[in-house]
Parts: C-alpha cells; sequence; structure tokens
C-alpha cells in the first residue's frame, strides 16, 4: 500500500489532490482532518482505511462512486485500475442522456492520468471533417451544463470566465462634479474663480456624478449547489476584479463575506483562501437565516446607494421558508433589484412548488438560468440593460400559472 516506508502523509496529500481533480469538493481542512483521522484510526486494516477517509472526503451520496473508484485504483488495485483504463478508449454511443456516474468516473481518469488520449487527440484532428451544419467548440462550450463538463472543459469554461466584463449602466448619485455645460450652476465655484481672478465673474456649472451602482453577490453553497457554486467562485473572482464596489458572500447554515479573499489577482491563491475562511461547504440550507444576517448586519453599509443583488440559489431551504418571505421583502425594499438566479430553471418543466421557492418569487425583479457560459453571458447582458420595473418577475410567472 502507498503509505508504507514513512511516505503516508505524502500520499494522502496527493490523494486529496485527485479527489480534487476529479471534481470533489476537498481542501486543505479536509487534508488536516484525514491526516488526524488515519493517525487515530490507523492503517492496519484495509476496510478500516477506506470508511475512514469515506467519512472525511464524500459529503453527499453522489460522491461516493468517483471516491470508491478513486480510492481502489489510486491505493492500488490493479483490476479496477483495468476498468478505468478501458473507458479512454475509443467507443460508439448513440446520442442520449449522459449518465452522472459515468461522468464522475471520466473526470477521474483524467485526474490521474492527465497526458493520456493526447496521442489520439492528433490523430483525430487530422480526419476531421467540416460539417456546414456543425457548431464549434466554443458554441458547445457555451451550451454545455457545468456539471457535464470533463475537466479539460472546466478548465476552458473557467478560462473564459477570466476574461468575462460586467459593465453596469452607470447611475446618477447625490454628489455632483465640475461640468462647464450641466444644467446647475454652482455658487461656491463661481464666487471662489471670483475671488482668485480679482471680482472678475464666470458662471461655473456642476451636474450630478454617475458611476456604476455598488453589486452585491449572495452565493448558495450548499450540498445541492455544490456543482454550481465552485464554478460561480471563479465568475464572483472575475467580477470583483473586474470593478470596484463589489461585495461578495456565500451561505450555506451561516454568512460568510468573502469580498477581501476575492480580491487576490491569483484566482487559486484567493479560492484556497475562500475554502479556509469557509466551514459550511456542502451542508444545509438556511437561506432566511443568512438573508436576516445579510439585512441585519450589512444591508445598510453595503445597499445605501441603490445596489444590485445576486442572489445565486436553488431555493431549497432547509426550514421550509420560515421567516423567509420577511427577510426577502426587506432585502427587495432595500436594493435597486434583486436578480435571483437559479440552476433549477434549465429544466423545461421546472415550477416552484417548494415552500421556500414561494416565498422568494413575489420579491424578485429577475428570475434568470445560470447554469452554463451562454446563461452567464445573458446575464452580463441583462445586467447592462437599463433597470426595469421591479416585479416583473413574479407577475410573469404568475401570468404563466393562470394560461396554464
Amino acid at each position: 500500500m502507498p503509505g508504507s516506508g514513512g511516505s503516508l502523509l505524502a500520499n494522502l496529500m496527493h490523494f486529496a489532490r485527485t479527489l480534487r481533480a476529479a471534481g470533489l469538493p476537498v481542501g486543505p481542512g479536509k487534508v488536516i482532518d484525514a491526516v488526524a483521522a488515519v493517525s487515530t484510526v490507523g492503517i492496519t486494516d484495509r476496510r478500516d482505511f477506506y470508511w475512514t477517509l469515506h467519512a472525511v472526503f464524500v459529503n453527499r451520496p453522489d460522491q461516493r462512486l468517483i471516491f470508491d473508484q478513486a480510492f481502489h485504483v489510486f491505493w492500488r488495485n490493479p483490476d479496477l485500475l483495468k476498468k478505468m483504463m478501458g473507458l479512454v478508449l475509443p467507443e460508439m454511443r448513440i446520442d442520449g442522456a449522459e449518465d452522472e456516474g459515468a461522468a464522475m468516473v471520466r473526470r477521474l481518469v483524467e485526474a490521474l492520468h492527465p497526458d493520456i488520449g493526447k496521442e489520439g487527440e492528433a490523430e483525430e484532428t487530422e480526419t476531421e471533417i467540416d460539417a456546414a451544419m456543425s457548431f464549434s467548440d466554443r458554441e458547445q462550450l457555451r451550451g454545455m451544463d457545468f456539471e457535464k463538463m470533463s475537466l479539460e472543459e472546466l478548465a476552458r469554461a473557467k478560462a473564459a470566465i477570466a476574461r468575462l466584463r460586467l459593465p453596469v449602466q452607470d447611475v446618477p448619485t447625490r454628489r455632483f462634479a465640475p461640468d462647464r455645460r450641466g444644467a446647475r450652476a454652482d455658487l461656491r465655484a463661481t464666487l471662489r474663480a471670483a475671488l482668485r481672478s480679482g471680482g472678475l465673474i464666470e458662471l461655473k456649472r456642476r451636474s450630478r456624478r454617475r458611476r456604476p451602482p455598488p453589486l452585491v453577490v449572495l452565493c448558495d453553497i450548499s450540498g445541492s449547489m455544490s456543482r454550481y457554486s465552485r464554478i460561480f467562485l471563479h465568475f464572483m473572482h472575475s467580477v470583483t476584479n473586474d470593478r470596484d464596489r463589489v461585495s461578495t458572500f456565500v451561505f450555506g447554515t451561516r454568512l460568510t463575506n468573502i469580498t477581501r479573499y476575492l480580491r487576490h489577482r491569483d484566482v487559486d491563491l484567493a479560492l484556497d483562501r475562500v475554502a479556509e475562511a469557509v466551514t459550511d461547504w456542502s451542508g444545509g440550507t438556511r437561506i432566511g437565516h443568512a438573508l436576516g444576517e445579510f439585512n441585519r448586519l450589512w444591508s445598510r453599509r453595503l445597499l445605501g446607494q441603490g445596489a444590485i443583488v445576486l442572489l445565486i440559489t436553488d431555493g431549497l431551504d432547509r426550514d421550509a421558508g420560515a421567516g423567509l418571505a420577511h427577510e426577502m421583502d426587506r432585502l427587495h425594499r432595500s436594493c435597486r433589484r434583486l436578480i435571483w438566479l437559479n440552476p433549477l430553471l434549465r429544466y423545461e418543466g421546472f415550477e416552484p412548488r417548494s415552500l421556500g421557492m414561494k416565498a422568494m418569487m413575489p420579491y424578485v425583479d429577475e428570475f434568470r438560468p445560470v447554469h452554463n457560459l451562454e446563461s452567464l453571458e445573458s446575464l452580463i447582458e441583462v445586467l447592462s440593460a437599463p433597470t426595469t420595473r421591479r416585479g416583473t418577475a413574479a407577475a410573469a410567472w404568475h401570468e404563466k400559472e393562470r394560461a396554464a
């Protein structure tokens, strides 16, 4: 077994990196927990060793398959290693929905063998056929769900997100700036200029200063959102470093302000700092409690100048919407625009049936999907457009229900 000869710690760290590369939310804290757990339980029994690491690294049922395969392959099970290598061989498939477990295993193969298949790619480029109705790789990537992307596609998506810019429309503020063609006369500036010039009066003018409104992002990092929250962190990092007055929060069972961590230019360093600061990854969701804490501690400070709020969550609340309507109403009244981004909107038959979703809907200005690059680009277009009237999302949804 790897780990003999005093190299157990190094192998545990490498195993954690493999799980993280395969898509599991593994951070430095879990590596420390794994080392402590293994030191307590020991490595004399392979089954105890398996379940010890399973208890540390696995948070959700859909992560069991990738962990099981990674454990047996990494800790030297030749039979499973042959099966994993067979997954990268060419195979004829019929178009259809991709099984989530197969997608997870494919990511594990790429994580364990990042260089595999490069020679085959060179051969494929020689026999490539140009079809008139085919889409480019970029167009396919824009429409692909983040959940179904391979490691290479996720890397390309993150690079595309890093290039996104958010040209939010400027809005007038209460402050004024000198302007020769301004509509208002600036008497103070006029008198100061007259004193400097010895009595010669030149009427000075001013106009309202315009600047982009503050942007506040509230992102759900609970278990049901973990497949999307990490790619959204890249989006929040790109936006935070693109413009000023951006505040970012994440919430699961509690609210955490991660604005200062995302100010780092290096995205990897920023996300490592976030992983160290946040303690409720992939847990439950208490949306009402988190919004109540934001309204009580942060709203007066951050929403005083007509901020735009992006609420990224699927609306699945552990508290069944208790107190959520009141907090959503207060948040909606405090900001210029409240936009709810929900990955579940990618499904055509989606309806807000849970109590949490029904409590949130009446207080949302925009209700949009966010599950691929195309949806993020559409969001940027919406934020760049003039502000729309409040309540349009709820009114449109209720009109759709009445028609149905």
